[in-house]
C-alpha cells in the first residue's frame, strides 16, 4: 500500500507554491510563514495545525493571519490577498506534479494499493481535489482535518494502516518532509523521502520491485 503526500509530492514543491502566492498577492514567503507561525503559537500548536486539524475555520484563520501581518509589517499592502478564502487563491493556477501522478497510476496499474495521506484543510478540498484528478481514484484518503490528527503524529499512520486493513510493514509513505518520514518509519512503515522525481522513482522501484517505476525513471533520463 503506497501512500502519497499531496503538498510537495503530488503538487509542486512548497517553495514554488509560496513563490506563486507572492506573485498573486505581494506577500513574501517569509512574511506569510511568520504570520502562520504567530497564529499557531498563540494557540500552542504547530504552524498549520489550527486549520489542518479544523480547530479554526479558514475564515477565522485568515482574519488572524491578516492581523499578524499588519502587526508585524506596518503598511503592508494586503489588497490583493483573499486571506479569509486562502485556499481558493493559493491553489489557483496550480497543476499537479505530472511525474508523481504517473507514479501513482503506475502503482495502481500494477496491482498496488494507493492512497493519499495528507495534512489538509476542510475548506480547501474543492480546490486541491481537481489538481490530483488526473491521477484517477485512490482507494483511501486520510485527511488530517477529517480524522483530527496530523502528520507527524504517529497516530495518523496507525489510522491509515487500519483503514486500509494492512499491517504497518505493508505501508510505504512518499513524503517531502523528513519529520513525517521519520514518524512513519517509527511506526514500522517503509518510506521514500521525496527530494525530486528521479530520486523518488528510483527509491520506489527499489522498495517495491514495481516495473512501472523503472519505466518512468528511464523515460525521465531520456
Amino acid at each position: 500500500m503506497i501512500w502519497f503526500d499531496f503538498g510537495g509530492v503530488l503538487s509542486p514543491p512548497l517553495a514554488e507554491l509560496y513563490g506563486a502566492y507572492e506573485r498573486k498577492t505581494g506577500i513574501a514567503p517569509e512574511q506569510l510563514k511568520g504570520a502562520m507561525r504567530a497564529v499557531a503559537d498563540e494557540m500552542g500548536l504547530p504552524t498549520l495545525a489550527p486549520v489542518e486539524l479544523a480547530t479554526l475555520t479558514e475564515a477565522e484563520w485568515g482574519r488572524r493571519l491578516a492581523r499578524s501581518l499588519t502587526d508585524d509589517h506596518p503598511g503592508i499592502d494586503l489588497s490583493r490577498a483573499r486571506l479569509e478564502s486562502f485556499g481558493e487563491q493559493w491553489f489557483d493556477g496550480v497543476t499537479a506534479n505530472p511525474v508523481m501522478v504517473e507514479a501513482l497510476r503506475a502503482a495502481r496499474d500494477h496491482g498496488l494499493g494507493v492512497g493519499i495521506l495528507s495534512n489538509n484543510v476542510v475548506e480547501w478540498e474543492p480546490f486541491w481535489r481537481p489538481i490530483v484528478a488526473p491521477a484517477g481514484d485512490v482507494e483511501f484518503l486520510i485527511d488530517s482535518c477529517k480524522v483530527g490528527v496530523r502528520k507527524p503524529d504517529p497516530l495518523i499512520f496507525r489510522l491509515a494502516a487500519e483503514s486500509a486493513g494492512v499491517e504497518p510493514g505493508e505501508c510505504l509513505l512518499v513524503d517531502d518532509l523528513a519529520v513525517n518520514c521519520e514518524a512513519a518509519r517509527s511506526e514500522g512503515w517503509r518510506v521514500v523521502h521525496f527530494r525530486d522525481n528521479l530520486q523518488a522513482l528510483r527509491d520506489l522501484g527499489r522498495l517495491t520491485g514495481c516495473p512501472g517505476f523503472e519505466v518512468l525513471h528511464s523515460n525521465l533520463l531520456m
